[in-house]
């Protein structure tokens, strides 16, 4: 889950909060409607007792089997003769509620149900039961007794039950109120929310993609702002959204620590250049007392190690230039008369052949100064850890020039590979000071090879090192 990405477990989170609601909402909202139903069909049931009770009571002498008029078929009456004694009694036992009856009385007779009088003033009140069809004792066979269930199945019906007293004794009024309504409006409610809440759930997924795509867009822009900052361009800022939310305070913040940045880098910069120009005159000062020095064995190593003292003065203000971006004079430069001036060049070790391979009038945009610089510090590496043989090839590639300075050499390993163009870095066989330089050469050449919209990087396998700079053409 962490793996992925804000926008992602932000949907799934309001998906999964809103799926959770939703569920429980339509549980208690089919729960209550159910409930309201049967019962909207239970008291639609003891309507229809009471009014068979009432009309029972209102005319004297009549029995179950001797009704003036055919009764309702939702409606029974039953005496106590058609069912068997213990039955009679369970009946009779059940948990009765009281029901506000729908019909007056008006009769002055005796209307008592199971002993309650009433007067011809009052509205009668009777103890009465609302069961399932299945709760419902099944009836002996008889003019006005019907088994349960054919006339009241099971899960179709719900049934009241209502004793009322006559003057041949109590009878049983039962009336049925169908569940079918119920069961339809369910089934109506079921058939809207089944389709209808994975319907809006992939709406609020789709809504709340939409709302985090459109908030985390200025961390995308600060995002890839800061991903194209480097040591050179300190200068960019990210942009700050016009919301005065987090991340706008978030974009305030990066943009004061890059300032803060900028300024810590360009002190550096700032007294590296003047450090390595304070140096310069002092070391050629010395450097030319120790040539007219008398010789002598201790002249010579001063001699050398002020020679390369100056060396690492210069790199370090052309380093300097470099970092602080300075605009460097560009023209048409031809490459392969500089590789061949600079292969030609003598060196500490004069054993080590330099082969040239060089293309005819490969020609690239970018300064003199620094693309010579670039050529001499590869040499110079490959002439330093070469065996015997260094070979230099420029060619022309596509639509740009591509420069191979390759030794017969141990080689660099593959693991510092990158590690080699790192500022004051050595391998371990090149650590002796007077076996390797500064370790900045190849660090400067990627930056002039940088500068000039090109690349260089270490290729090849094999025996031997090669390294590879590339050159856009003009």
């Amino acid at each position: 889950m962490s793996r992925l990405s804000v926008r992602v477990r932000a949907t799934l989170a309001a998906t999964a909060i809103v799926a959770v609601a939703l569920g429980v909402a339509a549980v208690v909202l089919v729960g209550v409607l159910k409930g309201s139903l049967v019962d909207s069909a239970s008291a639609e049931a003891a309507r229809r007792a009471h009014g068979t009770a009432v009309m029972i009571t209102a005319s004297p002498g009549v029995t179950a089997g001797r009704l003036s008029e055919p009764l309702d078929p939702d409606v029974q009456v039953i005496e106590e003769a058609d069912l068997p004694e213990a039955e009679w009694r369970a009946v009779l036992a059940q948990p009765a509620q009281t029901a506000q009856p729908a019909l007056p009385i008006t009769s002055g007779q005796d209307t008592s149900v199971t002993g309650t009088t009433r007067s011809d003033t009052t509205q009668s009140t009777a103890p009465w039961r609302t069961t399932r069809a299945d709760a419902v004792r099944p009836d002996t066979t008889g003019p006005a007794a019907v088994r349960a269930e054919r006339w009241a199945p099971a899960g179709s019906f719900t049934v009241a039950t209502m004793p009322v007293s006559t003057v041949e004794g109590v009878v049983l009024v039962q009336a049925r109120a169908s569940l079918e309504p119920a069961g339809a409006a369910l089934q109506t409610l079921q058939g809207l929310l089944i389709p209808g809440i994975p319907g809006l759930l992939l709406l609020v997924a789709a809504l709340t993609w939409l709302a985090v795509g459109r908030a985390l867009a200025p961390v995308s822009a600060i995002r890839t702002e800061m991903a194209d900052i480097t040591a050179s361009d300190l200068h960019r800022r990210v942009p700050v959204p016009r919301s005065r939310d987090e991340i706008a305070r978030l974009a305030e913040t990066m943009n004061r620590t890059l300032d803060r940045l900028e300024l810590a880098v360009d002190r550096h910069k700032r007294f590296v250049a003047d450090a390595a120009h304070e140096l310069r005159s002092p070391l050629a000062i010395l450097r030319t007392r120790l040539e007219l020095a008398p010789p002598g064995p201790l002249a010579a190593e001063a001699l050398t190690d002020v020679e390369r003292i100056q060396a690492l003065t210069s790199d370090l203000l052309l380093l300097a230039r470099l970092d602080a971006g300075e605009p460097a004079c560009h023209g048409e430069v031809d490459l392969g008369q500089v590789a061949a001036e600079e292969a030609t060049r003598s060196r500490p070790r004069p054993e080590i052949r330099v082969g040239l391979e060089v293309a005819a009038d490969v020609v690239v945009l970018g300064s003199a100064e620094e693309l010579r610089r670039l050529v001499a510090n590869l040499v110079d590496n490959a002439v330093r850890h070469a065996d015997s043989t260094v070979t230099v090839r420029l060619a022309r590639d596509g639509g740009g020039a591509v420069l191979d300075v390759r030794d017969d050499g141990p080689g660099i390993p593959a693991e510092h590979r990158e590690a080699v163009f790192d500022r004051f870095t050595r391998l371990d066989e090149a650590r002796d000071r007077d076996a390797g330089g500064s370790g900045l050469g190849l660090a400067i050449a990627r930056d002039i090879a940088v500068r000039h919209g090109g690349s260089l990087s270490v290729v090849g396998e094999g025996p031997g090192a090669r390294l590879r700079a590339r050159l856009p053409s003009p």
